[in-house]
């Protein structure tokens, strides 16, 4: 089985234009993220899909493979969708390029986790919140999955809401997301729902469609870089490491 790893990385983000480049401790974020990405044994190749020519030419200082795609899609699926047009395989990988601290093990448990159910779908993860302003951050994106990891919803508010009890732990999306080829074309042939408007979140279009989504839990510790703030985060983490 061919596998390819796909790392988004778009510079006219709107809450954090060039994003992709910013410095960590010496080295544009995404160069952070590849080398995480490139030690999981189970993936045959790993690409950056960027529509932007900085991006690109800050890549080819330290040989990372690229993949040039147009510059008007209006997700990161569509984006991974295109790289699957050009790069033939049987699962696609995509990793976030804003999770620097990304963990090897959670992206190759995912991996596993759809190669044992084998069947088209959304294979995605998630790790546990302990941190209560990440709770409540509309940012930092909350799932509902049945016992056997099937998503029932995705959101940015807290759910589910705790009336009766406060005995469970809220669920973080987490930037891994495997697609078969057929996954990836069913997202682009079916439009943005009216939830998916709403909330702004990409993986409801598969929901509103009845298109089946399953999660699976990661040991993760990785922050999502969405602001500035989570920048300097990321970096005093790194740069405590590094030391």
């Amino acid at each position: 089985m061919k596998i390819i790893g796909v790392i988004p990385a778009r510079y006219a983000s709107t809450r954090f234009p060039g994003k992709p480049l910013a410095d960590i401790c010496g080295k544009p974020m995404i160069w952070w993220v590849y080398q995480q990405v490139k030690k999981v044994k189970e993936l045959n190749e790993v690409y950056v899909a960027t529509d932007d020519i900085k991006i690109r030419s800050e890549l080819e200082k330290y040989q990372i493979p690229v993949v040039m795609t147009r510059d008007n899609h209006p997700d990161h699926i569509s984006r991974v969708h295109e790289v699957s047009d050009i790069k033939k395989a049987d699962m696609y990988v995509c990793i976030n390029g804003d999770e620097p601290l990304i963990d090897p093990v959670s992206i190759a448990t995912v991996i596993e986790n759809a190669k044992a159910k084998k069947t088209p779908a959304y294979y995605g993860a998630f790790r546990y919140l302990t941190d209560p302003a990440e709770t409540i951050d509309p940012a930092k994106i909350k799932v509902l999955t049945t016992e056997d990891g099937r998503l029932i919803y995705i959101s940015r508010t807290p759910i589910p809401y705790p009336k009766n009890s406060l005995l469970f732990k809220y669920k973080k999306y987490v930037g891994i997301e495997c697609y078969h080829k057929e996954t990836l074309d069913f997202f682009v042939t079916h439009p943005m729902g009216k939830v998916e408007k709403i909330e702004d979140i990409d993986h409801l279009r598969f929901i509103e469609n009845q298109y089946p989504l399953y999660f699976t839990e990661v040991q993760s510790e990785s922050i999502s870089v969405d602001t500035p703030k989570d920048l300097e985060k990321v970096r005093k983490i790194i740069s405590e490491r590094k030391n």
